[in-house]
């Protein structure tokens, strides 16, 4: 009796050792950082060379780490037999530790061991804007005139494995992400900053992780019409063109229905109509809102911006722009700002 348990236990560890070693045939790290900074996204790859494409795969890593990915499911990419699994993970401010994995397919069960990564340390710098990342750049940037001292500045970032969200300018009065998407590596984000109306540039670094080096990053500031206060015609004055479109419209409708007169043709009715629809549009007048007495207006449409001023009063006033929870206005003459719609009166 105990030569056969002797037999069954040898028998045990054989298997055990045989599916260790199939676990690091089939499936093993292809790449992990061997050092990363504060608040780096950062990507670990295993790779599979026996697994058929069509096998339904699941990763689990050990639940009680405080280290998780960031997607549950890891970007596939797949190189003839070869199958590469990325999951993303974001650094804190200690030592990183990659939690136990646990592989399933349909007919195995694999482990992977923990691994720790370490945390290194950057050379701080002034116009550093908080950002790491494979690579980061500016797709487009606007100026409009916030109030008479003051432009805001709107940066649409592309950035590949980069910590958008820490995005932040120590230099600037105010500034902040509005919208931001991620999709694995690739993350699309909207940025506000407040900036003096005598800056003439905006400039600032993000460190390059693949160049292991900061690299800098300029747009001009500068409003591309000086006639328009905000994004949102705030003071709409009717210019030239405007007055040649109403103009035009209006000798349009008056020759389509001239024509339909002498004509008695359907054909020049439906185009006057069209025509006099058009034209009325021009005179319709931008919608009204009422603000609560004590709102506060913020400077930016994000719940952490800063509080620019109280409204002293309940008041009536132009919607010039709408975004999520927030509505734009105009306070007093040259004072914008965002108030929440929870801030609007009742009626």
């Amino acid at each position: 009796m105990q030569h056969l348990r002797l037999v069954w236990l040898f028998v045990g560890l054989v298997l055990a050792f045989s599916t260790h070693l199939n676990a690091q045939s089939s499936f093993k790290y292809s790449y992990m950082p061997k050092k990363v900074y504060k608040n780096q996204l950062f990507p670990v790859t295993l790779i599979s060379s026996q697994q058929n494409a069509d096998d339904s795969i699941e990763f689990t890593f050990n639940d009680d780490s405080d280290t998780k990915p960031l997607f549950s499911e890891p970007l596939v990419v797949k190189n003839g037999t070869d199958s590469f699994y990325t999951f993303y993970f974001k650094a804190s401010t200690d030592d990183i530790r990659i939690p136990k994995l646990t592989i399933s397919t349909q007919n195995d069960t694999y482990a992977l061991d923990a691994k720790t990564i370490v945390l290194g340390k950057l050379k701080e710098r002034k116009d550093f804007c908080g950002v790491l990342a494979a690579d980061m750049k500016i797709k487009n940037s606007q100026v409009s005139n916030y109030d008479e001292a003051h432009h805001i500045v709107t940066l649409s970032i592309e950035a590949f494995e980069a910590n958008i969200e820490d995005m932040h300018l120590d230099t600037a009065q105010e500034s902040d992400i509005d919208t931001l998407k991620r999709e694995h590596a690739k993350v699309e984000a909207e940025f506000y900053v407040i900036l003096p109306v005598k800056q003439t540039s905006l400039k600032f670094t993000y460190f390059n992780t693949i160049k292991k080096q900061y690299v800098f990053l300029e747009v001009p500031v500068v409003v591309a019409d000086a006639s328009v206060t905000t994004q949102s015609d705030l003071n709409p004055v009717e210019d030239s063109f405007e007055k040649l479109k109403k103009y035009t419209l209006m000798f349009l409708v008056a020759f389509f229905f001239l024509m339909f007169i002498f004509k008695r043709d359907f054909f020049y009715l439906v185009f006057g109509t069209v025509s006099l629809i058009t034209l009325l549009t021009l005179y319709i007048p931008h919608k009204e809102i009422c603000v609560k007495q004590g709102a506060p207006l913020y400077i930016l449409p994000t719940q952490t911006s800063t509080v620019s001023t109280q409204i002293d009063r309940d008041m009536k006033t132009m919607l010039l722009g709408e975004r999520e929870a927030f509505k734009k206005v105009e306070y007093n003459k040259g004072v914008i700002g965002w108030i929440k719609n929870e801030d609007l009166c009742d009626n």
